[in-house]
């Protein structure tokens, strides 16, 4: 008898999760079919681009960004739509820079160069100086004071070709860009020109955050991006001739901080209203381009996440938010101000999902959390397999929704292919036509299908099951 009751019950068990998988493989097939025969994201990205353009930090774009999506939120008939205000840097390129090498006096060649995000500009009527190149910050530590004084430092460390993963690669090399006027200054450099971060030969120079450190005003020096192109011509030429001069000019300025805002929309929990899952991505951009990699499609998945939930006939259990954040590309202002209000409030976030990696074919997810967590997400990985959908790694999440870490919620990056995403970084390519419609709707339907089910079960079920109990 006992044998046999025990047989029951272990029958019961596995129909139940059987009905379950068949129930969650339902909802997620009816995700995908709304996300790629009735999206939003493309048509949203194209009015955030074409009709906006780059949103820097502080600028007028920014803030018809902050505008046009909470407008657009508010027409989802969501149950809260709000602005949260946050201080943000304002740095101004000016106008355009202006670069050459000089070979003799009246023969130059001119190159490709962008100021870096957070720069000095130049003087007046610009830098000429002989140069120096380094491939790293050892090997400029090396050269010492008397070899750096007075000369421009040339950082030419690529981007490693043989890294498969294009961010590993990056990783690898962005010291040069964010540091590398402020460890030059140390020894007398007088200005800095670094390898732009990408693993295509063009004649893009891409931009990027850089910082001063400590240093006082009157010693930062100008710092701004060269494109590969003619990183590899400028390093050929100096290997020819050492006395080869460099000179360029840049019009950057540094303001005031001014007042933006994070853009916030919420659908309220039915059960844990209180238990919150976040959804989103970085609402400013770089001014070269329009942004639409970096990161308006990240912003535009997220807004579609909310409505793919509604459109889809699902009534979460627990609140689901979508954050549009301000000013992560020079500053993290907004994901730090999202988590400091959250912690004055008290608000739980047990889940937190970023799409900050490019409008390309989602492949997977990374994820930031402890291990009876990850091994909750490992078994949904079959659930995603009919979308190509293979890769559920431990890593790092996202930028903006870092700052929200704790000992026991999950944070996660949507992790598309990475090997284009760099060609268009931070570049003057970084536009519209540049994004596929299928794979930024594609990516929608993944990021919504994964938060439908940490919202169905949510994190580490054991623990949950305990409060519920009580």
């Amino acid at each position: 008898m006992f044998r046999l009751r025990l047989f029951i019950f272990l029958l019961v068990i596995l129909l139940s999760i059987s009905s379950n998988s068949q129930t969650d493989e339902k909802v997620i097939r009816e995700i995908y079919t709304q996300s790629l025969t009735n999206g939003k994201s493309y048509d949203w990205l194209n009015h955030l681009s074409n009709q906006i353009g780059g949103r820097l930090s502080g600028s007028l774009n920014a803030e018809k960004a902050v505008k046009y999506t909470k407008e657009e939120l508010d027409k989802l008939g969501l149950d809260k739509v709000w602005l949260q205000p946050v201080m943000v840097p304002k740095w101004v390129r000016g106008a355009k820079e202006f670069a050459y090498i000089e070979t003799a006096p009246g023969k130059t060649t001119p190159v490709n160069i962008c100021a870096l995000g957070g720069a000095v500009a130049t003087q007046a009527l610009g830098l000429k100086a002989n140069l120096v190149e380094v491939k790293n910050f050892e090997e400029l530590a090396s050269l010492g004071k008397d070899k750096i004084e007075g000369k421009i430092v040339f950082y030419n460390r690529p981007m490693q070709p043989h890294i498969i993963s294009a961010f590993e690669a990056y990783g690898g090399c962005v010291n040069q860009r964010y540091s590398g006027a402020f460890e030059a200054a140390k020894y007398g450099a007088v200005g800095v020109i670094v390898r732009s971060m990408n693993l295509r030969l063009d004649n893009l120079p891409h931009t990027g955050s850089m910082t001063y450190g400590n240093l006082p005003i009157n010693k930062r020096i100008p710092s701004a991006a060269i494109s590969t192109n003619d990183a590899e011509l400028l390093s050929s030429m100096l290997k020819l001739d050492k006395s080869i001069k460099f000179y360029f000019k840049q019009n950057c300025k540094q303001l005031k901080d001014v007042l933006s805002y994070n853009v916030v929309g919420e659908i309220t929990g039915s059960e844990f209203p209180n238990e919150y899952i976040i959804v989103g991505g970085h609402l400013d951009s770089w001014d070269l381009g329009d942004g639409s990699h970096d990161d308006g499609a990240g912003v535009v998945q997220s807004m579609d996440v909310l409505r793919l939930l509604k459109a889809s006939g699902i009534k979460p259990k627990r609140s689901i938010r979508v954050v549009l954040f301000m000013n992560e590309e020079n500053g993290l202002r907004g994901g730090n101000k999202y988590a400091e209000v959250a912690k004055q409030k008290g608000e739980n976030h047990v889940f937190a999902l970023e799409s900050d990696a490019g409008g390309f074919t989602p492949r997977g997810f990374s994820f930031d959390c402890n291990d009876a967590s990850f091994n909750q997400v490992l078994s949904w990985k079959p659930l995603f397999k009919p979308y190509l959908i293979h890769y559920f790694e431990r890593g790092a999440s996202g930028a903006d929704v870092g700052p929200l870490k704790n000992k026991t919620n999950v944070l996660a990056g949507l992790r598309p292919d990475s090997q284009r995403y760099f060609d268009h970084h931070h570049a003057a390519n970084d536009t519209f036509e540049h994004v596929n419609k299928r794979e930024l709707e594609l990516g929608a339907a993944t990021m919504t299908a994964l938060v439908y089910l940490f919202d169905k079960y949510g994190v580490n079920p054991i623990s949950n099951n305990k409060r519920i109990k009580k």
